[in-house]
């Protein structure tokens, strides 16, 4: 089978990757020619643990291709992907520009039947739309040719994308036609013969699991945050009470941890763009809305305690943040909890240095000198008047305390994801803040 995948962002490389190592051959195609350039050359515009060797072994192999153009394979190909960006607009609402110009090219060059795939993250009726925009195309060239039009969300958790497709919770495909599913389900057999789950439905209700289940996962999150904050204000611990949830087993234990907020270039935009879905309808998602809220004042959880334990006195400090990328595993910095941290710092006037194994080139573009970066721990510790931690890298969750406690001007540690015992660190003579 030979398959087109459009985007070669983090969505469209994995998959096409992922794809190319069950077999099937790959274009992936992408109208930045110098990333393009770039993939010809080896060199990922991501990086994702395992798919620099997987790209690498597939290209070599003949199965991965890189193209700026999607007219150009268009004869050979059976499934077209789309996996182009949908990023948020002003009002919260997915911007799919991108995602009907693919829809425009499919139509003026589609010569047999073939299916299109959305496989970026797109509001319901999204399928719907792009039909109308091929079947317009068609009609221009005086055209009759059969195609359809299916939806197959992804799922993929940044920093575990590869394992994620390769072995997945579950693969959801909405279908409008038998002929849809049988291509569908033969792609995907290598899946159903490891006996992984796929679940095929409607095309709408494909594009709404999506929509829902990442809400669902913001929620927990936001949901245990506000606990994490009632849990300070009243003495109780928020560890203890999480670990008492989570034995239920209707609740269980993922995303149900409290920090200093969730970023990314899914909750943070898919929340909202629900949120709007909902209001195009006249619908207003009371609970949802208040997720994003949460999560938003959440992300000024570690500059508030900063502040506290200075007595707002920040101006001159020197404060080493651990961690950058929104999670581990990867170096996105998109609506990442540190990043307001560090505006805030920045206009208290403090001094930031930055630790983080990967996501300092990504830093370094958006805030060049205005802070220091390092990959050392002990070295951002020199002088310090706090270690604040953002990220919980594995780098960073068994330091030489006694070490940095003789480097640090202050022994304050301010630990965004509870990942410390605040025993041990008293101990060593820290003064320890966590989340709840």
């Amino acid at each position: 089978m030979k398959i087109a995948v459009v985007g070669t962002g983090y969505v469209g490389l994995v998959s096409g990757a992922c794809f190319a190592e069950m077999g099937v051959e790959v274009y992936c195609v992408d109208v930045d020619e110098h990333k393009i350039k770039q993939l010809q050359q080896g060199i990922l515009p991501i990086y994702e643990e395992g798919l620099q060797e997987m790209v690498d072994q597939n290209a070599a192999a003949g199965r991965l291709h890189f193209t700026t153009s999607l007219a150009d394979c268009m004869d050979q190909v059976e499934i077209v992907f789309i996996a182009v960006g949908t990023p948020s607009q002003a009002d919260g609402s997915a911007d799919l520009s991108a995602v009907e110009q693919v829809a425009r090219i499919f139509g003026q060059h589609l010569q047999h039947y073939t299916l299109l795939v959305t496989k970026s993250t797109v509001p319901v009726g999204t399928a719907h739309r792009l039909e109308k925009i091929v079947r317009q195309e068609l009609e221009q060239r005086g055209q009759a040719i059969e195609f359809d039009v299916a939806s197959n969300p992804e799922f993929l958790k940044e920093g575990s994308a590869k394992k994620d497709f390769m072995t997945p919770d579950r693969v959801i495909i909405g279908v409008a036609s038998d002929r849809a599913r049988r291509m569908m389900s033969l792609l995907y057999r290598p899946f159903l013969l490891n006996n992984y789950r796929v679940i095929f439905m409607d095309v709408l209700s494909a594009e709404m699991t999506k929509y829902a289940s990442n809400a669902m996962l913001a929620t927990r999150i936001s949901f245990m945050n506000e606990i994490a904050t009632l849990c300070e204000l009243t003495g109780a611990d928020v560890r203890m009470v999480r670990q008492g949830m989570a034995t239920d087993q209707r609740i269980g234990s993922k995303f149900l941890y409290p920090g200093c907020g969730y970023g990314g270039s899914c909750f943070p935009k898919d929340v909202n763009a629900l949120v709007r879905t909902a209001a195009e309808h006249g619908y207003q998602m009371q609970i949802v809305q208040a997720v994003e809220r949460v999560n938003q004042e959440q992300k000024k959880i570690l500059y508030k305690k900063l502040h506290s334990a200075f007595d707002g006195q920040l101006a001159g400090k020197r404060i080493a943040l651990w961690g950058l990328s929104f999670k581990p595993g990867t170096d996105d910095l998109r609506e990442a909890p540190s990043l307001v941290t560090i505006d805030l710092l920045l206009q208290a006037g403090v001094q930031v240095i930055a630790v983080d194994p990967i996501a300092i080139s990504a830093a370094q573009a958006l805030y060049g000198d205005r802070i220091q970066y390092t990959t050392d721990v002990y070295r951002s510790a020199m002088g310090a008047d706090a270690i604040v931690l953002a990220t919980e890298w594995k780098q960073f969750r068994l330091p030489d305390w006694k070490r940095i406690r003789q480097l640090m001007n202050v022994p304050l540690v301010v630990d965004g994801r509870n990942i410390y015992d605040r025993e041990e660190l008293a101990k060593e003579g820290f003064l320890y803040y966590a989340i709840g």
